[in-house]
């Protein structure tokens, strides 16, 4: 008996990626890749490894249906902070949810974040966490056999470019931020862990309700927690709060992560129900998920 395809689009991407480790390590499905350039170095060690490659482009929605004809699966995610979709995620992805439908796709996963406009009630304007929340309800109302949500943690990886530490006034390297730092209300984990859940997921098949919300997190942190395990390996670094008006100054777009830093405060990264959210990701991987500690002895060791 053939083994099922699933689809991955992204499947070169930090979450993608993991989506495609995780299928491979299972070894019962087949997993095919949409890749803009298959002819690339990262698409031609996916084909080396069994991966079936086939030439499709997120932003032509067209292109999709063909890759994904005859997948019983797909794993969908944008990204926000390509120039190309940005603004346009929501629309992006809603074109692809359709086209995934169009292909005959049954089993959908979309990877999302909470709706921080209406969880807020309108005070935070946290786009990359919106725009791509606002893509739920056309998952919900497209048709699939079978749909789930997969949400994504704050990345450990931000610790390695956009957050890692800088001079702070104290003299100290660490972290100014808009926010408590003493308040764990961060799901920090690792994104190939979102391709474990993901993965899971599709071999759980009705076994796992449809609709289910899988939130993948190596533990809640404060900032005072990420310093005080770089610390535990011979970094010294804190961090200190700073009002919102000298954050926003800090750097092109500060504002929007302000706000994010604010939602996280008042609600948490996962939101009011991420307590039920983060439990079901858990129980479908019984293992677990990486911690932040395990993580940066690994990467972040001095």
């Amino acid at each position: 008996m053939a083994r099922k395809v699933i689809g991955v689009i992204g499947g070169t991407g930090a979450q993608g990626g993991g989506v495609v480790n995780a299928l491979l390590a299972r070894g019962d499905f087949t997993v095919r890749v949409a890749s803009r350039n298959p002819a690339s170095d990262a698409a031609r060690a996916l084909a080396a490894r069994g991966v079936e490659l086939v030439k499709a482009d997120l932003l032509d929605p067209e292109s999709l249906v063909p890759a994904l004809a005859g997948a019983h699966g797909a794993f969908v995610v944008t990204n926000f902070w390509d120039p190309s979709q940005g603004a346009r995620e929501t629309e992006i992805g809603a074109k692809a949810v359709r086209a995934a439908r169009a292909a005959g796709v049954e089993h959908l996963i979309w990877s999302t974040l909470p709706d921080v406009a209406r969880v807020s009630g309108g005070r935070y304007n946290v786009a990359h966490f919106t725009g791509k929340a606002r893509v739920d309800d056309v998952v919900r109302s497209a048709g699939f056999s079978r749909h789930t949500f997969v949400q994504a943690p704050f990345y450990f990886q931000n610790f390695l470019s956009s957050m890692a530490p800088q001079p702070l006034p104290s003299g100290r390297r660490g972290w100014a931020v808009p926010m408590n730092p003493a308040l764990r209300v961060i799901h920090a984990g690792d994104p190939a862990d979102v391709g474990r859940a993901a993965a899971a997921a599709f071999g759980a098949g009705d076994r796992l309700p449809d609709g289910s919300v899988l939130a993948v997190s190596g533990g809640a942190c404060s900032w005072d927690d990420f310093a005080g395990t770089l610390n535990a390996l011979g970094h010294r670094v804190e961090a200190a709060q700073v009002p919102a008006e000298v954050y926003d100054g800090f750097y092109p777009g500060a504002r929007e992560i302000r706000e994010m830093f604010e939602y996280f405060a008042e609600h948490t990264y996962f939101g009011p129900q991420h307590e039920a959210h983060i439990a079901a990701a858990n129980a479908l991987v019984p293992g677990g998920f990486t911690t932040f500690a395990d993580w940066a002895r690994v990467q972040l060791r001095p």
